[in-house]
């Protein structure tokens, strides 16, 4: 997935730092582009440009709550935008345990971990993010 954005170098901190804790790293950098990925699979792109990708949404996978709060706080400390704070999302499932953030451009990113049992000791979140 590729999001154009406005300020390469903003943007770049704010996912830098948001997709560290789900174990994504920059893996190819260009004067204009920033390529996001783990274990050599780039997965995610941000560019520079005009027609700046808005109102998109995209999921990433994390490895647990833990992972997902700290892609929360992350997201958030640098420039991002509450969306929908960490919990279990009840209209996905019991075991959706995620967090939502606008980016700069008011894209819907989120982390989310599919927990293995429902989940009964953490912030019940109905409604859409």
């Amino acid at each position: 997935m590729l999001f154009v954005v406005e300020d390469l170098a903003a943007s770049r901190r704010l996912y830098a730092a948001a997709l560290a804790p789900l174990g994504y790293e920059e893996l190819y950098v260009q004067e204009d582009c920033v390529s996001y990925g783990a274990e050599d699979l780039d997965d995610f792109s941000i560019c520079q440009g005009e027609s700046v990708t808005t109102a998109a949404h995209v999921a990433f996978s994390a490895e647990g709550r833990e992972d997902v709060d700290a892609f929360f706080e992350a997201a958030v400390a640098n420039g991002a935008a509450t969306r929908g704070e960490p919990g279990v999302w009840t209209q996905y499932s019991e075991r959706y345990y995620a967090a939502f953030v606008n980016d700069l451009h008011q894209n819907n990113v989120e982390a989310v971990w599919h927990a293995p049992d429902p989940l009964i000791d953490a912030p019940h979140r109905p409604g859409v993010p």
